[in-house]
């Protein structure tokens, strides 16, 4: 059974910074495409980043340039680097397959807030 764990998210002001970290246990993922997710209140879960398994990163928009997205595959960990964090960057944020793949169950996501 395949176990994903978000952690580092928290209480920021905007401009501040956050990693998060997603620990993978049960299967790797190191061969496999990855991505972060996140869930604002009211919302749908959107995809936020995603790295392919040739190493080819791609974000939405509004993070481009400000979230960059890597793996540790020895660690079977994928992190997520937010820099310049914005109000409206608050939300659950979650790991999982990447986009085009199908989702393992996913974890109890890590909430990000980031004040004005």
């Amino acid at each position: 059974q395949v176990q994903l764990v978000e952690s580092g998210g928290g209480l920021v002001q905007a401009g501040g910074s956050l990693r998060l970290s997603c620990a993978a246990s049960g299967s790797t993922f190191s061969e496999r495409s990855i991505g972060w997710y996140r869930q604002a209140p009211g919302k749908q879960r959107d995809w936020v980043a995603w790295l392919s398994s040739r190493g080819n990163d791609y974000y939405v928009g509004s993070v481009k340039g400000r979230f960059t997205i890597s793996r540790d595959s020895a660690k079977n960990t994928m992190y997520l680097q937010m820099d310049s964090l914005k109000p409206e960057d608050t939300a659950v944020y979650y790991c999982n397959t990447g986009p085009e793949l199908q989702k393992v169950p996913w974890g109890q996501g890590t909430q990000v807030t980031v004040s004005s």
